[in-house]
């Protein structure tokens, strides 16, 4: 079975290290912003790993039980209110896999699209573009047009100090299931390999449509993730 590039793997390793907290699998790290103060990460077949930042590792070490689990943690956290966005799957793309062939062509934007562009972004669903986060001003965007009419596009950021570009990808919704999503997202996969990083495709777990458009298009499950979101001032850490 093909894996993932090794660089995915010490990526993640990477952000999880930091002095041990009661299990294992949980640590401390000063490294992690404010604006994220703990993070979990869970895979099939593998501990989920949980790390904090020190201010919230007090709080912990004040009320922890003598064997916590990273559940009893989250549980605790959430009591000292903090608060969890909700959980993220992690796609990326197996080692050596060549990606699918699309039924439909999409390209890269150029500036000369982007009235286009503006158009389709203005036609999209305001809970979809906030969903998606498909911006014309993203270090990479690619359409798949019908005609003059762009229906579909996929934009990339670099991605936090990392090998990463992030990905997301928004369609009309008249446009959906002719193969356009899966055409742009098709594109920006293969440029954003061959810029030498690693294209990463997050989408909430409960999306169903976004989760069939990854496999769809070649990419394979590494996890899902869990982020706090800053505290409120009121927040007694």
């Amino acid at each position: 079975m093909m894996d993932f590039r090794p660089l995915i793997a010490e990526y993640w390793q990477a952000q999880f290290a930091g002095d041990a907290l009661g299990p294992e699998s949980c640590t401390v790290s000063d490294s992690l912003p404010h604006k994220r103060p703990a993070m979990i990460l869970t895979r099939d077949g593998a501990p989920t790993r949980m790390t904090v930042r020190p201010e919230l590792a007090k709080c912990l070490g004040q009320g922890s039980p003598t064997s916590p689990s990273i559940a009893d943690l989250k549980a605790m956290l959430i009591r000292f209110g903090i608060t969890f966005h909700d959980p993220d799957h992690l796609f990326y793309l197996a080692e050596g896999e060549p990606l699918p062939i699309p039924s439909r062509s999409a390209r890269k934007l150029m500036p000369d699209d982007r009235g286009a562009f503006d158009t389709f972004h203005d036609e999209a669903p305001e809970q979809d573009r906030e969903d998606a986060f498909v911006e014309w001003d993203h270090w990479a965007v690619f359409g798949c047009f019908d005609g003059d009419r762009l229906i579909s596009a996929a934009s990339a950021i670099l991605w936090e100090n990392s090998p990463f570009a992030d990905l997301g990808v928004l369609t009309l919704p008249d446009a959906r299931g002719k193969g356009a999503a899966r055409a742009v997202v098709l594109a920006i996969l293969d440029f954003v390999r061959s810029q030498g990083l690693e294209p990463q495709y997050r989408c909430q777990i409960d999306n169903a449509a976004s989760v069939a458009l990854a496999k769809a298009c070649g990419q394979r499950l590494y996890g899902q993730w869990i982020v706090a979101a800053e505290p409120p001032s009121q927040c007694q850490i």
